[in-house]
């Protein structure tokens, strides 16, 4: 009986270490918005098309991505990063949520994913 145990122990300790390495969730920028308590200061994956860039600003660049869902106040997912894309690519980024990050001189964010990873496609 020991050793169905020390078996099955070992089998649910494996499933738990497959699972911290499984690849996360790809989420909309919507729910990013509408989990976003939640979500700071956790990583996350959006893919979308990149709307605007502004590189090499403070040591990084700034891209804004859409996806289509959200409304008004939450369609548009501010990300920096080291790397970099061009408007109208089609694009995946991981990176960590970050609320009310202020960068000073009136650059203000209430929700920004930083030191995100950038990978073509969507």
């Amino acid at each position: 009986m020991k050793t169905y145990t020390a078996i099955a122990l070992a089998a649910a300790l494996a499933l738990g270490t497959l699972n911290t390495f499984a690849a996360e969730a790809v989420k909309t920028i919507e729910a990013v918005y509408k989990d976003k308590a939640k979500l700071d200061g956790k990583q996350v994956t959006v893919k979308g098309k990149v709307v605007k860039v502004n590189n090499a600003i403070m040591g990084r660049n700034f891209l804004h991505i859409q996806d289509g869902t959200g409304g008004k106040d939450n369609n548009d997912l501010s990300v920096t990063s080291t790397q970099t894309a061009k408007v109208g690519d089609a694009v995946t980024v991981s990176g960590k949520v970050t609320l009310n990050k202020d960068f000073g001189a009136g650059y203000m964010y209430p929700l920004i994913v930083e030191e995100a990873t950038i990978t073509a496609g969507k």
